[in-house]
């Protein structure tokens, strides 16, 4: 077994979360801090108001960000709801979506490790806001044909890969 260094305590020059209040302000969306490691921001889309939880995770140095939609699973939607999940979670290249057992709303997840003390660039900030918002609607349709409309994942991801081309 590798023998591991972690016991190191690096010290940051900023909180790689001030970048994101930054970008939260700069977009006038309405953010609050909840604590010294944790961010929630709302993020209107398309489709929906997305809930997104930014979060610095100081012992494995990363950033994790989490987006949600007000969707709540129905018990006997979740079998459904978890193919689903399956499903789309094959065609996304960063992060993937969770059911979050204990309150039955689907979230989309990734991380952005810092090791060694790195820190996030803007660019950075921007692509992980953006990659989670743009996830959630591209697939916030597929999930809403599986709870509200009773069809199966394969019929949800169908309908959230047909993509309208022009206007009419």
């Amino acid at each position: 077994m590798m023998d591991l260094d972690m016991d190191a305590e690096l010290d940051r020059p900023s909180n790689p979360l001030d970048l994101f209040e930054r970008l939260a302000a700069l977009n006038d969306w309405s953010f609050d801090r909840d604590s010294e490691d944790e961010l929630s921001v709302s993020v209107t889309g398309g489709w929906s108001e997305y809930h997104v939880a930014i979060t610095w995770l100081a012992e494995v140095e990363a950033l994790h960000i989490a987006c949600a939609f007000d969707l709540k699973v129905p018990e006997r939607r979740r079998g459904e709801v978890l193919q689903l999940v399956s499903l789309v979670n094959e065609q996304l290249w960063l992060g993937h979506f969770d059911l979050w057992s204990s309150e039955s709303v689907v979230m989309y997840r990734h991380a952005l490790l810092l090791s060694g003390g790195a820190e996030p660039t803007e660019e950075q900030a921007i692509a992980l806001v953006k990659a989670a918002v743009e996830a959630c609607e591209r697939y916030y349709q597929a999930f809403q044909f599986v709870v509200w409309a009773g069809k199966t994942a394969k019929e949800g991801m169908e309908g959230a890969i047909l993509e309208t081309v022009g206007e009419a």
